[in-house]
C-alpha cells in the first residue's frame, strides 16, 4: 500500500493526551466503520499506524481522533501538528467492522470505549444504518467525562432522529450527573444497560459492534454469551462484530 498526500486542516485537543484532526487528502470511496493509515517522516522512514475515520464518506477532510501515548514513535508527533502541515495518508481505507459484514437484523447496538467510538460516528453519520436498523443505540464508556470525544455530534444525531435513537454514556472514575457509573460490561450483566437504553438486548433481533480496549471487547462478549449472543463470522454468522482498538502508540 502506497501513500498520498494530506495536509492538517483543523485539530482539536478534547484533554493533554487526546487529539481530533481534520485532513484534506484524495482518499478513495471507504465504507464507515474503517481504518486509514496516517505515517510521518521519523529519521528518514515513514513511521505509520491505523487510525479510524470519524468523518462520513463523501466531499470534506477526513477526521480521526487518538489517545497520545507518551513516547510512542507516531502518535505524539501527530498530535504537534498544526493547521497546514502535511502528513502522510494511506491510498487506501481498510477494514472489516462495517455494515456490509453485519447479518440483518432489526437493532443496531454500537458499544465503544475511549477513541473507539470514532468509526460509530461514521456510522451513524450515514445513511446506510437508518436504512437497515429500525432502533440504533450508541454506548460510550470512558473513564473521565472530558473523554467523551463527538459528544455534541452524537446528541445532535439523536435530537434529529427521535426515538429511533439514543447513545448513552458510563464514566468509571468520576461522578457525572449524565452518565452512569461503572463498566458497560458490568451493566449487560445485570440488565442496566438495556433498561437504561429502552431495548432489550435479544439475540433475535439485535446485532451489536464493540469497539474498544481488550477489557471492553473480552468482557462485553463474556455477559452477553447467556443470552445466545456470539461473535460473527463469515463461516459461522453470529451477532457480534469485533474491533480491538488499542494501541502502543
Amino acid at each position: 500500500m502506497g501513500w498520498i498526500d494530506g495536509r492538517v486542516v483543523t485539530r482539536r485537543a478534547w484533554t493533554e493526551s487526546l487529539v481530533s484532526l481534520g485532513i484534506e487528502a484524495a482518499l478513495p470511496a471507504f465504507e464507515p466503520g474503517q481504518f486509514v493509515r496516517l505515517g510521518l517522516a521519523v529519521d528518514g522512514e515513514i513511521v505509520g499506524r491505523p487510525y479510524s475515520l470519524v468523518n462520513a464518506p463523501g466531499p470534506g477532510p477526513l477526521e480521526v481522533v487518538f489517545d497520545v501515548v507518551p513516547g510512542g514513535p507516531l502518535s505524539p508527533r501527530l498530535a504537534a501538528l498544526q493547521p497546514g502541515d502535511a502528513v502522510q495518508v494511506g491510498s487506501a481505507a481498510y477494514g472489516f467492522m462495517v455494515l456490509s459484514e453485519m447479518p440483518e437484523g432489526r437493532d443496531l447496538w454500537l458499544i465503544a470505549t475511549g477513541t473507539g467510538v470514532g468509526p460509530f460516528v461514521s456510522i451513524l453519520e450515514s445513511e446506510a444504518a437508518w436504512q437497515r436498523f429500525e432502533n440504533l443505540r450508541l454506548v460510550h464508556g470512558v473513564r473521565h467525562a472530558s473523554e467523551r470525544v463527538y459528544r455534541d455530534r452524537l446528541l445532535a444525531i439523536e435530537a434529529r432522529r427521535g426515538g429511533r435513537f439514543r447513545t448513552l454514556s458510563f464514566v468509571s472514575r468520576e461522578a457525572c450527573e449524565d452518565a452512569q457509573a461503572g463498566r458497560i460490561p458490568a451493566a449487560i450483566a445485570d440488565g442496566r444497560l438495556a433498561a437504561s437504553a429502552g431495548l432489550a438486548l435479544d439475540p433475535r433481533h439485535a446485532r451489536l459492534m464493540l469497539c474498544g480496549n481488550p477489557g471492553l471487547v473480552r468482557d462485553a462478549q463474556a455477559a452477553l454469551a447467556p443470552a445466545g449472543f456470539r461473535r460473527h463470522r463469515r463461516r459461522e454468522p453470529g451477532q457480534i462484530l469485533v474491533e480491538e482498538y488499542w494501541s502502543d502508540d
